[in-house]
Order: structure tokens, then C-alpha cells, then sequence
């Protein structure tokens, strides 16, 4: 093959040559008649938005799921960062998969299907469970909506991220951290002491931009160690990307509502599908259970227009919650099975969709 594909280049650059040898013009259209359509098709695609998204009043679902071929100096945070994913959403949804040394040639699955948690379509959403935040943004002159989404950063277990409804009090560029007196006492019991307050730059965990909630003592902020997106290991603040941040910064204005639930599990139709995540419940409380049959019952008598609702598979739903892979799968009888829908999802190119752009050291990295 690879022969001939040197042969079809050098009858691009001297095609005079080939009229005297007829063989090897015969084999060379052969090969772009039938071989040539097959290698281009291989080819990964341009990746799919991740971030943003125009919804619909009746939309349940943001987004479709996509693969990337892992290269030799790839780890799953880097990817999950280059497609605007937290570190526990790419690691639960390739359980497989080494985080740190996935292998060059390695098939990775992004989990970039959102089904959207049951929370007031207003101002920001966050699922503390899927650690994913949602901005509704105000509709424009022709009544259209856009949505923003990113991962972030919980509260540890003993600091957990408190549920309710709140909103944005304050915002503040490069923001001094006053360290409440709790985290100060944490930090000198080990070993670890902190001054009253941090100025801003590289030390301050708080990163350059912070919103404070009207709850007292809780902020969305960005954060000077950005693989803790993704993970629960704040003081029960919510952490984004630095690149993130900055983007909600700017469109989310004082007074916005924040809306913060925690549900692990979620349905939603999508494409003539009902669609069924599962999320590791957090540990502190397990999830409800029964409020998530409830929701399935409920959403298969709310079937689209022109949709038939089928049976569902109860035992499927099962197997998805105990992975707790946060993967958007069918769930209906005589519906394709994971491995299936898994199997039919595109590959794309890795490259970063949000607002993440790599160091110029990571641009020209050599492909694996």
C-alpha cells in the first residue's frame, strides 16, 4: 500500500511518465479507486463542540459522545482538559485504561453527552455529582438559548459543596484569599501553616477570577492546580479551569441564581432514545435510588412526539449504575447494547474544543 501511494504522488508530480508504462497506470487506478476511499474514510474527523450549546424548551440532552486514539505522551487528564472534561468524568468512562500511561494507539472515550440534571432552566446549575456545571444564559431577541458547560471541583468529603439555591453576590479579578480560620487551624495541625491571607499570583489557590455566593464562605473560583478539576478536593468551593472561569467570568453577571443539586443519576430522550447516566452517588450520601425509577418511569410516559416509548431493560439499568461510568447509554428493550453504542461512536481528531488552548511545548509534541 504504501507503495502505491508513492506511486500515486509521483503520478501527480510527472503523470507524462505513466502513459508509457500501462501496468503500473492500470494497478495505480485500481488502488484510487479502491483503496484510497478507505484509508481517507479511516481518518478521524474534527471533533464535536463540548462547551456549548443551543437548547431547546424540550431538550433533555446536550451533545453525542466521541473517541480519540491516545499517542505516546498523552494521559487521560491532558485529554480530558483538551475537550473541557474533569479528571473523574475520562477516568470513569475508560475504566480500562491506565490514567497515566494509556498506551499510544489506545481507543479513548469521551463522555461529551450530557444528560441534563432536573434543576430551573436559569442562570447556573451545578450537579455536584457529576461535578458539572451548567449556565443558561439569558435568551436572545429570537427567543434562542444558549447553554455553557464545564467540569469542576467539589468540596472533599467532610466539605462537602452544600446544596441549595443561592446566587452570585460578588465577582472579583485576581482576588485575595482571606483564609477562613478553620483551613488556618487545618493547615498548622499538619505541619502545613498558611498566612491570614494570600495576595494574588501563582500561590493563590483561588487563580484569577472568583464569584461569591451569597452562601457565606463559598465561592466559584478558578485554581492554580487545575488537576483538581474533576476531583473532590476543595474546602467545599467550586473550582474550574483557569481557561474556564475566565469565559463564565466575563457573561455571568451579580444576582445570577445558582441552583446546586446532587443527582447521580440521570434520563433524558434523545434522538428517539431514552437515555440513562449513572455517576458514583457521592460518599456521604449513596444516592436515591428509588427517586431514580421514579424519573425513568415518569420520562418514558413523556416520550417525544411521534416516539414509541419500548419497554425498559430494568437489568441494564442495573449494570449502568453499579459502573457508575457517567456514559449516556440506551436503556430500553431491543436497543443497542454499551458495547454496541460504545462501538458506533466516531473518532475524532484530539484537539481542543473549549477554551483550552496547549503550551506551544504541547503543540509540538510529534504525533504517537
Amino acid at each position: 500500500m504504501i507503495r502505491m501511494l508513492i506511486a500515486t504522488k509521483r503520478f501527480a508530480d510527472h503523470p507524462t511518465e505513466w502513459w508509457s508504462n500501462p501496468g503500473t497506470l492500470i494497478l495505480t487506478a485500481v488502488f484510487v479507486l479502491l483503496v484510497a476511499p478507505h484509508a481517507l474514510a479511516a481518518q478521524p474527523g474534527p471533533p464535536l463542540t463540548t462547551h456549548v450549546f443551543e437548547i431547546a424548551d424540550d431538550q433533555e440532552v446536550l451533545g453525542e459522545l466521541q473517541k480519540v486514539v491516545a499517542r505516546h505522551e498523552d494521559t487521560l487528564p491532558d485529554i480530558g482538559r483538551m475537550f473541557d472534561l474533569g479528571h473523574d468524568e475520562i477516568a470513569r468512562a475508560n475504566p480500562d485504561v491506565d490514567v497515566w500511561l494509556p498506551g499510544a494507539g489506545t481507543e479513548i472515550l469521551l463522555p461529551t453527552q450530557f444528560v441534563l440534571p432536573e434543576a430551573p432552566r436559569e442562570g447556573l446549575v451545578l450537579n455536584v455529582a457529576a461535578m458539572r456545571i451548567y449556565y443558561f444564559a439569558p435568551g436572545d431577541a429570537k427567543g434562542r438559548q444558549m447553554v455553557y458547560t464545564h467540569p469542576i471541583g467539589i468540596g472533599r468529603l467532610g466539605w462537602a459543596t452544600p446544596l441549595g439555591t443561592t446566587s452570585i453576590s460578588a465577582k472579583a479579578k485576581d482576588p485575595s484569599w482571606y483564609v477562613p480560620k478553620s483551613i488556618l487551624k487545618e493547615h498548622e495541625e499538619e505541619g502545613d501553616p498558611l498566612p491570614p491571607i494570600v495576595p494574588p499570583g501563582p500561590d493563590n489557590p483561588l487563580g484569577q477570577y472568583a464569584m461569591r455566593l451569597e452562601l457565606p464562605g463559598y465561592l466559584i473560583h478558578g485554581t492554580n492546580q487545575p488537576w483538581g478539576v474533576g476531583l473532590r478536593v476543595s474546602h467545599g468551593c467550586i473550582r474550574l479551569y483557569p481557561e474556564d472561569i475566565e469565559a463564565l467570568f466575563e457573561m455571568v453577571p451579580r444576582k445570577t441564581a445558582v441552583h446546586i443539586v446532587e443527582q447521580p443519576y440521570l434520563v433524558g430522550w434523545h434522538d428517539g432514545r431514552l437515555l440513562f447516566t449513572a455517576h458514583k452517588p457521592l460518599e456521604e450520601s449513596g444516592g436515591d435510588w428509588l427517586a431514580t425509577l421514579e424519573l425513568i418511569d415518569r420520562r418514558v410516559g413523556q416520550a417525544p412526539e411521534g416516539v414509541e416509548a419500548r419497554e425498559i431493560d430494568w437489568g441494564r439499568v442495573a449494570r449502568i449504575a453499579r459502573a457508575g461510568t457517567g456514559i449516556a447509554l440506551p436503556i430500553e428493550i431491543d436497543t443497542p447494547a454499551a458495547t454496541e453504542w460504545v462501538a458506533a461512536v466516531p473518532t475524532v481528531r484530539t484537539e481542543a474544543v473549549a477554551n483550552y488552548r496547549p503550551s506551544e511545548a504541547e503543540e509540538a509534541a510529534p504525533e504517537g
